[in-house]
């Protein structure tokens, strides 16, 4: 008996798992994440319907998730940083499992919007992946795996929506959730046994007030980009929203400021490599949602347009498939680059990439075949830069705000989707052609979107381009990943 090791909480430590199915269960996971962001979409016309409530009522089973996704993501990697990744991945699991059992159960408004705000809740388990592979990871295979994690919203986004609108087509729409509730429930049950607890802990206590004061703010400034629309722009609910988000987010900077134990440690995100990898950051999630918002609609308009392609839902995921396969093929492309170059040089090809596939979809959009290749081109971009943005995060902060960190560059790229919906959705509604009768976007609409998706791009090119030289070294950050002591690992600067 002496001789036999004893089963103890000790034991995943001295034999951890593979690291490869560490980093295979961590990118389902993820996946399965992105996947429930779009599952909604090819049911989003028939809500009204199906609910029995009114379109403007329906649009919050977006909204909804939308708020919850950019509140939760923050909290939930400084809750992982001072109380367990791993804790907070299931966490983050379980609530996406409840909601969309919640959502698969609803016929009505009410159930479905409080499932839907579940399902947004889950939005961090991205960035808290990102920090479990930094701790559990060695350094060879960090760059490689982060790599796949990130493109994981990529990857998820992209196939959805062909799945989506499959199920929508042959089965009931609760299917649906049931599906995602399954992949939920096997995700979390795959963490559970796979996935090792990082002993990295910040610890102290949680900033409340500074959580109430970011959500608060992130709360006035999507509702009133996401709504801005309907509402209209100069609406007083909307000028007061965005006058709000102005003043709560500098007051909660001044306290975060002067506070010992900050939500976001704002001196560490002034940072060069940081601060201008999250503006980078927000111009590539600009970049992403414009291409996912325009393609749709240019395959499913009428064919007597003269640019509308006439296609079904159907066709529309299985165009936009292939980019999720890209990314997931880009991905390892990227590690080497990054692993070779540096990050920072990953990140201005795959900005480039993404401009050049813009520059080139203004010219290229009246076949189907040419939409394929765009997004595939963009697909390539997004899966380089969305490789290098973790590895720029990690190789500029303490490995004890990794979690809260990756959450941060998270939540911009959030904000870049959002802003991309909103300037989309004005477009489109302003510069208009006369068809039968009704207002549909026009051609040059489109072409103006992508151009300012091409600008977006060489934005962050340029942003990108700010970032310090040196490779980010994450190799000892990896080894103290795993011997740093709670009470250092709490050290802030």
């Amino acid at each position: 008996m002496s001789e036999t090791p004893t089963p103890t909480a000790d034991t995943p430590t001295a034999a951890p798992p593979n690291p490869n199915v560490i980093v295979a269960v961590l990118a389902f996971a993820g996946i399965v994440v992105s996947l429930m962001q779009t599952l909604v979409i090819p049911i989003v016309p028939e809500l009204p319907k199906l609910l029995d409530a009114p379109a403007s009522d329906t649009a919050w089973a977006v909204t909804a998730t939308l708020l919850a996704a950019a509140v939760a993501t923050p909290i939930a990697g400084r809750l992982g940083d001072m109380y367990g990744k791993r804790l907070m991945l299931l966490t983050s699991l379980v609530a996406l499992t409840a909601g969309s059992t919640v959502v698969a159960l609803s016929d009505s408004l009410t159930p479905m919007i409080v499932g839907r705000l579940l399902q947004g809740l889950s939005a961090g388990v991205i960035p808290l992946g990102l920090s479990i592979m930094r701790d559990e990871l060695p350094a060879e295979k960090l760059a490689s795996s982060t790599a796949l994690m990130s493109a994981s919203l990529g990857i998820g986004a992209a196939l959805g929506l062909p799945i989506a609108a499959f199920v929508a087509d042959n089965f009931d729409w609760h299917m649906l959730f049931w599906a995602s509730a399954v992949m939920g429930a096997v995700a979390t049950v795959t963490v559970l046994l796979l996935v090792p607890e990082s002993k990295v802990r910040s610890g102290g206590r949680f900033d409340l007030v500074g959580s109430a004061g970011l959500a608060g703010g992130l709360v006035c400034l999507l509702l009133a980009i996401s709504k801005g629309g309907d509402w209209g722009w100069g609406s007083g609910t909307t000028l007061a929203l965005f006058a709000g988000a102005v003043v709560t987010f500098l007051a909660w900077g001044y306290f975060e400021l002067r506070t010992e134990q900050p939500l976001v440690d704002l001196r560490t995100t002034a940072r060069p490599q940081v601060l201008f990898t999250n503006l980078a950051g927000l111009a590539f999630g600009f970049s992403l949602f414009a291409m996912q918002l325009i393609v749709p609609q240019i395959l499913q308009l009428p064919e007597q347009t003269g640019y509308g392609l006439g296609e079904d839902l159907l066709t529309v995921g299985l165009v936009l498939a292939p980019q999720g396969l890209i990314v997931m093929v880009a991905a390892p492309l990227s590690s080497k680059i990054s692993q070779a170059k540096g990050p920072k040089l990953t990140l201005m090809i795959g900005a480039l990439i993404v401009a050049a596939g813009y520059a080139l979809n203004i010219f290229m959009m009246s076949e189907i075949w040419q939409l394929i290749f765009i997004s595939c081109v963009i697909g390539v971009g997004i899966g380089f830069a969305y490789g290098a943005l973790p590895m720029l995060i990690m190789g500029a902060v303490p490995v004890s705000e990794t979690g809260a960190a990756n959450a941060f560059n998270t939540l911009m790229r959030s904000i870049g989707t959002s802003i991309a919906s909103a300037a989309t959705g004005v477009i489109l509604a302003q510069m208009t052609t006369d068809f039968a009768g009704h207002a549909l976007p026009s051609e040059d609409s489109f072409k103006v979107i992508m151009g300012i998706g091409c600008g977006a791009a060489l934005l962050a090119f340029l942003l990108s381009s700010f970032l310090p030289r040196h490779r980010a070294a994450l190799a000892g950050d990896v080894g103290a990943a795993k011997t740093v002591a709670p009470a250092e690992a709490g050290r802030q600067g």
